[in-house]
């Protein structure tokens, strides 16, 4: 085994065995959270440090346009990439021995990327690093496997199961369900042990071909790499099989939408104790504060949780998703909800992300909003007892709302980054632009022939 396989973490070492790798992937991912970078031999990827991609990746919309930048003239600046050695990981759905690596994004005089969503998770981590706090993540992944779709005129159909028949909607946590599509979960299984990734549980949900899957608690910038990893394998087992996995917040209309749950709470650095229960297990100032920091600047926040057109179906009563900013202990109808565990263990679930969002922003917001409460003291409302589906203006309705909501709040803004906060901002606007230009099938069957 050459020097530099030295450096890879156990799970890739044993992916590699006693095998010659072929070919390294050297990754990052962009806004949207979408892989970008380039692949190499893997003996070229042993004799190089770094390499070079353009700063302009984060300015590409996810329709593949430009955004304006918001700094200068459009010169595309190299940005220097530096491999992270502990993501490295297998891509076990390639023919050869493939590796990806997920790089650091520093400009060319070594400092990080201000506007690379990593970079952007990891300046929060250091925010709470300062005040003596290590924030603790658990994201939850809701996703659907679908019917090949390939024309994008027609709506998305469950795919056809083991029976021959679609996978029917309204049958959550049904075994038999989830056993329809069992080769895809296997797959699943498969590919996540050989990249070393930690499945905490995979489930049915709700709609019609929906499953979610749930990881363990952990480190925000490594829970946020697995998510962005778990989104590739899941594609490629799911292609396999002749379906698509699909993290659309609402891809199947009638069908409820797919979220990603974020459980987080804090721990004392010096103590290792978790900040929000005190003595005897008693609800802490600090727990209550991290609450009314979400109620404060989360409706800002939304921008980055819900960060398409589409984000915002997701948003409607009676469908399993949360149309407020209410908090409540056990109770899924609040956006903000404690779950039943231990003192140790006590966390709040913030239950706004979509599962389209990029899996860095979902949880920056998250964390960003909830270290303004604990540094602003802030008190929630009182706790939110009974259904939560009540009519909210704290949530925006569409994409240009959220943005200017994410522009009003300077607080949120500053513990983001200006420079991140203003590419994120020309990027969204642009897509939100470009979607207005599109005639949608309901203006045509509605509109065409009767005003």
């Amino acid at each position: 085994m050459s020097k530099w396989t030295d450096k890879l973490p156990e799970a890739a070492r044993d992916f590699i065995g006693d095998r010659r790798v072929d070919e390294v992937e050297c990754i990052i991912g962009d806004i949207a959270g979408v892989a970008r970078g380039k692949a190499m031999p893997a003996a070229k990827f042993a004799t190089q440090k770094s390499y070079f991609l353009p700063n302009s990746i984060f300015l590409q919309t996810i329709t593949g346009e430009w955004a304006d930048n918001p700094f200068d003239a459009f010169t595309e600046p190299d940005m220097i990439l530096e491999p992270d050695w502990s993501t490295a990981t297998a891509a076990p759905w390639t023919a050869d021995v493939t590796l990806q690596v997920i790089h650091d994004a520093k400009d060319q005089n070594g400092a990080l990327v201000p506007f690379a969503p990593r970079n952007v998770l990891r300046r929060i981590v250091e925010l709470y690093a300062e005040q003596g706090w290590k924030p603790v993540v658990a994201p939850e992944m809701e996703f659907f496997l679908t019917a090949r779709n390939i024309d994008p005129n027609m709506p998305v159909m469950p795919p056809m199961g083991r029976s021959g028949r679609r996978a029917a909607g309204k049958q959550a946590y049904s075994m038999s369900a989830v056993d329809e599509y069992g080769k895809v979960i296997d797959d699943i299984y498969d590919f996540a042990e050989a990249q070393g990734l930690e499945i905490d549980g995979i489930l049915q949900e709700g709609g019609a071909g929906q499953i979610e899957l749930n990881l363990a608690h952990g480190d925000p910038v490594r829970l946020a790499d697995d998510v962005f990893f778990f989104k590739r394998l899941i594609r490629e087992a799911a292609l396999r099989h002749d379906c698509f996995a699909t993290f659309m917040a609402k891809p199947i209309a009638g069908e409820p939408g797919s979220a990603m749950h974020i459980h987080t709470s804090v721990v004392d650095t010096k103590t290792g104790k978790n900040i929000f229960a005190g003595p005897k297990g008693v609800e802490t100032e600090a727990f209550l504060h991290f609450i009314g920091g979400l109620q404060s600047h989360l409706g800002a926040g939304i921008a980055l949780l819900a960060p398409y057109v589409n984000s915002y179906r997701r948003y409607v009563p009676d469908f399993a998703a949360p149309i407020n900013l209410e908090w409540g202990r056990d109770n899924r109808t609040t956006g903000l909800r404690v779950p039943i565990s231990g003192a140790a263990a006590r966390r709040v679930e913030n239950r706004l992300p979509g599962m389209d969002c990029n899996p860095y922003l979902g949880i920056a917001a998250t964390l960003a909003c909830g270290y303004l409460g604990l540094m602003e003291k802030r008190l929630p409302r009182p706790e939110f007892v009974g259904s939560a589906y009540i009519d909210s203006d704290e949530i925006p309705v569409n994409m240009g709302d959220a943005l200017d909501l994410l522009d009003e709040d300077t607080a949120l803004k500053a513990v983001l980054g200006e420079e991140f906060c203003k590419v994120y901002d020309s990027v969204k606007r642009n897509e939100y632009k470009e979607f207005l230009q599109v005639i949608s099938p309901w203006e045509r069957e509605h509109l065409l022939l009767n005003v």
